[in-house]
C-alpha cells in the first residue's frame, strides 16, 4: 500500500457516497452491484454505479460513472477515488477505468478500494497504470 494522504473526512464522505450509489446499482445479469466515487479539485464528492446492459460491452462501470457526474457538475481534476464492492477478491478499477481515471487525475491520485467494513487497500493511480497515457503527451488543439 502506498503512503497516501487522504483526511479522514473526505474518506469517510467518499465512501458514504460509494456505498449509497452502490445501492442504486442496476445490476441483474452479474448480480454484482458496485459504488464509486470521485473527489473533485473543489474537494466535492461525486458518486456513480454500475449500470448493467443486456448487451454487454454497453454497461457502464461506476468509476465511469462517478467521474461522469464530476464533468457534469462542472469538475475537471479527480483528487481521489474509492471504489465499494463485495466479492472474493478486492474490487479495484478495471483496466478501462484506470485509463478514464488517469483522464482527470494524475499518477499520485489515491485509489481507494472497499468492501462492506469499510476501506481495505490504497493504492497510487501510477501502481494500477504505470507508464499510462495522459493528456500530457498530445499536442494541444
Amino acid at each position: 500500500m502506498a503512503p497516501i494522504t487522504l483526511g479522514e473526512e473526505a474518506q469517510r464522505a467518499l465512501l458514504q457516497a460509494a456505498r449509497a450509489a452502490r445501492l442504486n446499482a442496476y445490476a441483474p445479469y452479474s448480480g454484482f452491484p458496485v459504488g464509486a466515487a470521485v473527489l473533485d479539485e473543489r474537494g466535492r464528492v461525486h458518486a456513480g454505479c454500475n449500470v448493467e446492459n443486456a448487451a454487454y460491452p454497453q454497461g457502464v462501470c461506476a468509476e465511469a460513472a462517478a467521474l461522469v457526474a464530476m464533468v457534469l457538475a462542472g469538475g475537471s481534476r479527480a483528487a481521489a477515488l474509492l471504489v465499494v464492492g463485495e466479492g472474493p477478491a478486492w474490487v479495484t478499477p478495471c483496466g478501462g477505468c484506470r485509463q478514464k481515471l488517469r483522464e482527470f487525475g494524475a499518477p499520485d491520485t489515491p485509489v481507494l478500494v472497499a468492501d462492506g467494513q469499510g476501506v481495505q487497500l490504497w493504492f497510487t493511480l501510477e501502481e494500477l497504470l504505470p507508464h499510462s497515457f495522459g493528456p500530457e503527451h498530445l499536442k494541444p488543439a
